[in-house]
C-alpha cells in the first residue's frame, strides 16, 4: 500500500500526532457539521418517533375497547 510507503521512514510521533492534527486543522469544519447533521437527525427521529408513539397512546386510551369507534372508519 502507498500509505505505509510514504510513512516507512518518519518517526513514530509524525504517523501518530502530526498526521491526525494536521488532518484535524484541515478537515475538523467539515467533520463537526457531518457529526452535528447527524446528531441533529437523530434527536428528530427520535423526536418524532416518542410523539407518534404519544399520539398512538392517547387514541388507544381514549379510544377505549369499544368495537364501535373500529367500524367508524
Amino acid at each position: 500500500m502507498a500509505g505505509k510507503g510514504i510513512l516507512a521512514g518518519l518517526p513514530w510521533w509524525v504517523t501518530w500526532v502530526v498526521v491526525p492534527v494536521v488532518v484535524l486543522v484541515v478537515f475538523g469544519g467539515l467533520i463537526t457539521t457531518a457529526l452535528g447533521f447527524l446528531i441533529g437527525l437523530l434527536f428528530k427521529v427520535l423526536i418524532a418517533a416518542a410523539l407518534i408513539a404519544g399520539v398512538i397512546y392517547l387514541v388507544r386510551r381514549a379510544g377505549g375497547s369499544s368495537s364501535s369507534s373500529k367500524s367508524d372508519w
